[in-house]
């Protein structure tokens, strides 16, 4: 059922889209700022509505004027909140991690700090692209944010770093040695030397070595075949190299964040760390250079084997499931988390507050909220003592949280 309705936007949501409320229903309205107020044309969901602003009578003060020309023209969904100025995503962002941490992890804490990025524009060194044929040559491009299913043929991306899609322009001019398939998808990552592009789909790919020689900027060839996961099929480099997925996205915001955490663990003046989803142990090693016993727990075995390959005696690395792992790692002075957007599995809450285990502090960096606030309100036995914010992705609703944990009652 559709209705207008007059509404006054009020906040932003966690997946970028402003709120409002108007006829006892929340209104999720996207591409809207708040302070925007007009009329929206919605579609009723029970006790909220989602749609769209379909008459702008007064603008918000923090509006500005999208730079990429697909985030209107195409309705990318790549970037949320490009419509509002910086200070306010900022502003938008503090609010979304106060509002999960208080709503859903039931803590009440204060407005964290957020720590923005140095570069707004061209900070990203991935695009992951959609690659569909279009009669006889292929498309790469990105989704409408409201018709997922279809995609647009990608001219740029002002949050790119140019030489991503200097690769991904090399990339389609060497599609005709694609595997076959009626949908592929592929990604490229910015390495501290070339690139390197990881395409997923298809079951037989017997071009690849054409493809790669046709693209003399990649370093390194992935390809995940249909339901399968990624394996390196072709490298420049000498030295294979870890998932290509490790590399920092935004590498002066994650060096920022780094520094922060080891920071944090450093404070409790640890002997022994568990790092845990610790991926190629960029973490685990500057602990363990610090004279930190560390154990670091990650899933993929090839990430696992270079971490270890990084630490010193006295530090391991196993690879397997954190929930499988950790029981056995600990005690430890400190348990360093960094899940996926999943967060953390409840086994993994359950042998932090087992006896004779509980640490003297958790740190816990979080690319969700949501999952943060969860997995805090699983664990009533350890207490916020700080969370700060870093902005990892400008122009988009995203944001990494550094939760500081200590024992206490929450």
């Amino acid at each position: 059922m559709t209705q207008t309705l007059d509404v006054e936007v009020e906040s932003i949501a966690a997946g970028g889209d402003g709120v409002a409320r108007a006829a006892g229903l929340v209104v999720f309205l996207p591409r809207t700022a708040p302070g925007d107020a007009g009329r929206a044309q919605v579609e009723l969901k029970g006790r909220f509505a989602r749609g769209d602003l379909v008459e702008l009578t007064r603008p918000s003060s923090v509006r500005t004027e999208p730079l990429c020309a697909h985030y209107t023209r195409d309705r990318c969904g790549g970037c949320q909140i490009q419509h509002i100025r910086y200070d306010a995503q900022l502003a938008a962002k503090q609010r979304i991690v106060h509002d999960s941490l208080s709503r859903i992890g039931g803590r009440a804490t204060t407005l964290p700090d957020v720590r923005p990025s140095p570069r707004q524009w061209r900070y990203r060194r991935k695009l992951t692209l959609a690659i569909r044929p279009r009669g006889a040559k292929w498309v790469a491009g990105l989704h409408p944010y409201d018709a997922p299913g279809r995609i647009f043929p990608l001219d740029d991306c002002p949050i790119t770093d140019e030489r991503v899609l200097a690769a991904w322009r090399e990339v389609m001019a060497a599609s005709a040695h694609f595997p076959r398939a009626r949908e592929l998808r592929g990604a490229v990552r910015l390495l501290d030397a070339g690139s390197a592009f990881v395409l997923e789909g298809g079951t037989s790919w017997p071009q690849a070595g054409r493809f790669f020689e046709a693209v003399p900027s990649l370093s390194a060839l992935w390809w995940a075949p249909q339901s399968r996961r990624a394996e390196p099929i072709a490298n420049r480099r000498a030295e294979r190299t870890p998932s290509a997925s490790f590399a920092q996205v935004n590498p002066v915001v994650a060096d920022m964040l780094r520094e922060y955490v080891v920071e944090r663990v450093l404070g409790h003046a640890p002997r022994s760390v568990v790092d845990a989803y610790a991926g190629v142990g960029d973490t685990a090693a500057a602990l363990a250079g610090r004279g930190v016993r560390v154990t670091a727990i990650e899933l993929d075995a090839d990430a696992a084997a270079w971490c270890g390959r990084r630490l010193p005696a006295g530090s391991r690395a196993i690879a397997g499931r954190v929930e499988d792992h950790l029981g056995a790692a600990l005690p430890a002075d400190v348990v360093l988390l960094n899940p996926p957007r999943a967060g953390v599995d409840a086994r993994v809450a359950a042998a932090l507050g087992a006896p004779g285990a509980a640490p003297r502090a958790v740190v816990y960096v979080s690319c969700n909220p949501a999952t943060l606030a969860r997995d805090l309100a699983r664990m009533p036995a350890l207490r916020i003592a700080s969370v700060v914010a870093f902005d990892m992705f400008p122009q988009t609703a995203h944001v990494e949280t550094v939760c500081e944990l200590v024992p206490g009652a929450a």
